[in-house]
């Protein structure tokens, strides 16, 4: 009788890897490795042969770097989608597309459950697992960090249950950060960035980006086209936006932008101290907001504020299969029906700088900012609008005024 099929959502870091052996002798299983490419470049490379080489059964590596793009990545650079004012989501983002294929595959091998490294203490264990759900209720889910037959409790002991089952691995413990990458950030946790008390190592650390101090000393000028909200050329020239990002991690990474150090709060409960490079990403966000700046009303951009926390919050808990995120989405679109335009900028050391914003609908009009006094606007015309707008403010006072007169208080605003 032929054994049951696990997808496992592969890696080929060292969870993973070590997953591959363990669900074989510890379940039976045929391990089937699934690798979502998403813009991990490099780490994909001799991906096929270590899983081979570490028992799967099968490999499957997915090109979805452009549905990652055009179905995740555009309406969170439209929503302008941070989470805790720092963290542009580049981990939560790929999740829902990582998923989907993982269940894709599942189906098409008649797998029994789906597989993944998460750890118990992290936000990916929530964000596959609740996109599983999702998307295919029936499929066993297999958390091995969760599992009490796993018995590996650190990445040390990882390391040394690959040595002992033969698996030659490209991580030494001094040196296995955590991370997870993909075409619009990389991750860093783990090591001395435990210590929120220490300085990150960045010489250690980073991967695609020059530290600040390192990086040229010019400028280097850059403009990007918008259509609707969404990046469609830069430096005039026409591409998709996974070129598009692509040209804007070299851009920023060699100018040192995008590098962001913090403690978030993650679902789970605790916080978490993490290093993220998001070079491309921290551009486009920006010369996205410089034409936001023009195009939406100040009602509109009061209530976009607001739904981009909930939004991007609704990301990182793993929640994008759900009803929440297609009306917080549905908003954000109508909103970017005008965003239309071209941003320059200058990239300096870590900064970028507002070189000039043009909209075709563009709601910024001189005559009527300038100081000089012009047909649209009279400056007396405000005499009526702060009556009215401080009206309550001046009922309170006077209010409180005839209270303090009562009450013999000298000083009315001691009421206040």
């Amino acid at each position: 009788m032929a054994n049951e099929k696990v997808i496992l959502a592969y890696s080929g870091g060292l969870d993973t890897t070590c997953c591959i052996p363990w669900l074989k002798e510890t379940y039976h299983y045929d391990v089937v490795c699934c690798c979502v490419d998403v813009g991990q470049e490099s780490e994909l490379d001799g991906l096929e042969e270590r899983a081979r080489y570490c028992g799967a059964d099968k490999l499957y590596i997915i090109d979805a770097v452009d549905e990652f793009c055009d179905t995740v990545i555009a309406p969170c650079i439209q929503a302008h989608a941070v989470y805790e004012n720092k963290y542009l989501i580049g981990t939560s983002m790929a999740r829902p597309v990582i998923t989907k294929k993982l269940v894709e595959i599942a189906r098409k091998e008649n797998a029994v459950a789906i597989c993944h490294g998460a750890t118990g203490k992290g936000n990916d264990q929530i964000r596959f697992e609740l996109a599983i759900k999702a998307l295919a209720p029936d499929l066993k889910i297999i958390a091995p960090w969760r599992d009490p037959k796993w018995g590996l409790d650190s990445r040390e002991s990882e390391i040394d249950y690959a040595h002992r089952h033969g698996i030659d691995l490209p991580f030494d413990a001094d040196e296995s950060y955590s991370r997870d990458r993909n075409l619009w950030h990389i991750s860093h946790e783990g090591l001395e960035l435990e210590d929120p008390s220490m300085g990150p190592n960045f010489e250690h650390v980073l991967v695609l980006t020059t530290p600040p101090e390192k990086a040229p000393d010019k400028v280097t000028h850059v403009s990007i086209d918008f259509e609707k909200g969404i990046p469609v050329a830069i430096d005039g020239e026409k591409m998709k936006l996974s070129d598009i990002i692509r040209k804007c991690n070299a851009l920023g990474g060699a100018n040192g932008i995008g590098i962001t150090d913090i403690v978030e709060n993650r679902v789970v409960g605790m916080k978490s101290r993490g290093v993220y490079e998001t070079p491309g990403g921290t551009i486009i966000y920006e010369a996205h907001q410089q034409l936001e700046e023009l195009c939406l009303d100040r009602e509109t951009t009061a209530m976009k504020i607001e739904v981009a926390s909930k939004f991007a919050s609704t990301i990182y808990e793993g929640k994008w299969y759900s009803p929440l995120r297609e009306a917080l989405q549905a908003f954000v679109e109508s909103t970017q029906r005008y965003v239309t335009g071209t941003a320059k900028f200058a990239l300096y050391k870590g900064n970028i700088i507002k070189e000039g914003t043009t909209s075709p609908y563009s709601m910024y009009n001189e005559s009527i900012a300038s100081f000089k006094t012009g047909d649209m606007y009279d400056h007396t015309d405000a005499n009526g609008f702060i009556n009215l707008f401080g009206l309550s403010t001046k009922v309170r006072a006077m209010k409180l005024q005839e209270v303090a007169k009562e009450e013999n208080v000298d000083h009315w605003q001691d009421l206040l």
